[in-house]
């Protein structure tokens, strides 16, 4: 019953923040240390129960955030979520900038974006936050505005992470300077350098950018040939995450 009560409850503070103080008692008490793995949780309902909260994290979709135009749409987590007492919490935003109707990226859209972001960390619970986008270059001087303003206005406690393409980490350091406590190199869905990036992350190369350093973040229907040791692994799974699909990769992983 408590496991379907807090369920209820993050689902209702996600649709409506202003719930978050009435659901605090609901939620166990936030695990400090930042564990070796962290499982992505994306929009599909997630029973995580089966975890051990002592090495396995949870890193879900919170938020999606759309730009076009002149507007910001912010559309909330609507799948359900369980996981153990104690399990280290991260909330995800995604940001994605409409094909059609460029967004104008102004101070209007960017206030809006890192309000919604302030207000995402407020979530009870959480470790701290992660920041999704793939902005191209004409969006990277709006995206390093909002990540300032959020680190700005946020707790320093909380964790600020961005996802980061493999490329920001190694061909362009564009976020070499950014406030945040980890950038997350992403070693999937990569583009026409994804041979030559995951060649040398094999032969042992370390990702110049400092802040890519610490994390990586791999899919299992895209692994690696061997996942380098000493670093926090995200792992991204296309189906909801079982004890077998856990296993499975802990398996490829230990190999």
């Amino acid at each position: 019953m408590r496991a379907i009560r807090r369920t209820v409850c993050l689902l209702l503070v996600l649709v409506c923040p202003g719930l978050s103080s009435f659901c605090a008692l609901e939620q166990a008490p936030r695990a400090t240390t930042r564990p070796p793995l962290v499982l992505w949780a994306w929009e599909r309902p997630e029973d995580l129960r089966f975890i051990d909260p002592a090495r396995v994290g949870v890193a879900f979709l919170a938020r999606t955030i759309r730009l076009a135009g002149a507007r910001v749409s912010i559309a909330p987590r609507v799948q359900s979520l369980d996981t153990p007492k104690g399990t280290w919490l991260v909330a995800v935003a995604r940001i994605e900038s409409d094909q059609d109707r460029a967004p104008l990226l102004n101070d209007s859209q960017r206030h809006a974006v890192a309000d919604a972001l302030v207000k995402m960390a407020e979530l009870p619970g959480l470790a701290g936050i992660q920041i999704d986008f793939d902005a191209v270059a004409s969006e990277r001087p709006f995206y390093a505005a909002v990540v300032k303003e959020v680190r700005e206005r946020m707790p320093a406690s909380r964790l600020l992470s961005i996802t980061a393409l493999a490329g920001w980490c190694w061909f362009d350091d564009w976020i070499r300077d950014l406030p945040v406590d980890e950038a997350v190199p992403m070693l999937f869905r990569m583009g026409p350098e994804s041979a030559g990036i995951l060649r040398r992350i094999q032969q042992g190369e370390e990702f110049p950018v400092t802040r890519c350093q610490e994390c990586l973040g791999i899919s299992t229907d895209e692994m690696i040939a061997r996942v380098p040791r000493g670093k926090r692994i995200y792992v991204f799974h296309p189906r909801s995450w079982t004890p077998d699909a856990l296993a499975a990769f802990s398996k490829e992983i230990d190999k």
